[in-house]
């Protein structure tokens, strides 16, 4: 809706995971590193943590992007799953035929085409989303997977995407042994203020935007981090709100006063202590529906009777 507005050719804060609009901040490039070498390695297992809309998914499609030809990826997002169930979607989603049988031929089957893989030099990564909702079975089932392997490395390369409740998890005594199988673990942070705004800077340059800041005040983007505490998808939301606000209002650039609106609209608790008033969401509404009336009559006149 805004993006001819502010002259974009794209949505610059959409909330799913492009790598198109991956921002290399010093935290992320570190994880993307360390699975880059787990990987390459073939080491094995491999955690990643953090809170809500940190950018762990985010991470792993941009890793997926550049990983080399000679490496087949399976991504799990499912995870309310049985050990078994774990497997078949393991082999469905490897197109591994043998999709049916008791759990120990599914394996077998797996393991024939792991090691069919290393003999064409392929590296086969596993990685699992959301991995705090798998069960300890589960999890201990995701071990027994890592122990396809050479004398000299692993067959399979397992990354788990979980959020803080699954340190928790890992830190249960009967899985002990999954705990030492783990070859690289990292927890993704917030970004720092610093690197939040030059997030935002970067997503409107994706987009095409030469001057971030006749989009974004300075001042705007402070709110914008003290609202979200630099908590990736929390910005994107934050943006994606004040751009549509901005369009409604003909307002150019995003300022504070805009910023303000967004986070009383979204009840958020991190507030700066000085707002403005501002109008009432009926309002915006209204003024969006002005704008898409008059978007269709000028059509309508440049199209006639044909």
């Amino acid at each position: 809706m805004y993006k001819q507005f502010y002259g974009f050719s794209d949505k610059p804060f959409n909330t799913s995971p492009d790598p198109r609009f991956f921002y290399s901040s010093s935290r992320h490039n570190e994880v993307l590193s360390g699975l880059w070498y787990a990987i390459e390695e073939r080491k094995g297992f491999v955690v990643i943590m953090g809170d809500i809309g940190a950018g762990k998914t985010t991470v792993c499609r941009t890793l997926m992007s550049k990983l080399p030809k000679n490496t087949k990826v399976a991504l799990i997002t499912n995870t309310h799953l049985t050990p078994r169930e774990l497997i078949a979607e393991v082999l469905e989603e490897f197109d591994i035929e043998a999709r049916s049988g008791s759990k120990q031929k599914l394996l077998s089957a797996f393991n024939h085409f792991l090691i069919q893989q290393l003999e064409a030099d392929v590296n086969v990564v596993l990685i699992i989303d959301e991995a705090q909702n798998l069960s300890a079975k589960t999890l201990e089932e995701i071990r027994m997977l890592s122990n396809l392997e050479t004398e000299r490395e692993k067959l399979i390369q397992i990354i788990l995407l979980g959020q803080p409740q699954l340190k928790s998890k890992l830190q249960e005594p009967r899985l002990e042994q999954f705990r030492q199988r783990i070859a690289f673990s990292y927890f993704i942070e917030p970004l720092n203020k610093k690197d939040a705004a030059d997030y935002i800077r970067h997503r409107l340059k994706v987009v095409g935007c030469e001057e971030p800041r006749l989009i974004f005040t300075d001042e705007a983007i402070d709110a914008i981090y003290q609202h979200t505490r630099g908590t990736p998808r929390l910005i994107n939301l934050f943006c994606d709100s004040a751009l549509l606000t901005g369009f409604v209002e003909n307002s150019k650039p995003i300022t504070t006063r805009i910023i303000n609106e967004v986070a009383r609209e979204r009840s958020l608790d991190h507030r700066p202590q000085h707002t403005e008033k501002v109008p009432e969401v009926a309002d915006q509404a209204s003024a969006v529906q002005e704008h898409i009336t008059e978007d269709i009559n000028t059509d309508a006149v440049r199209t006639g009777d044909r």
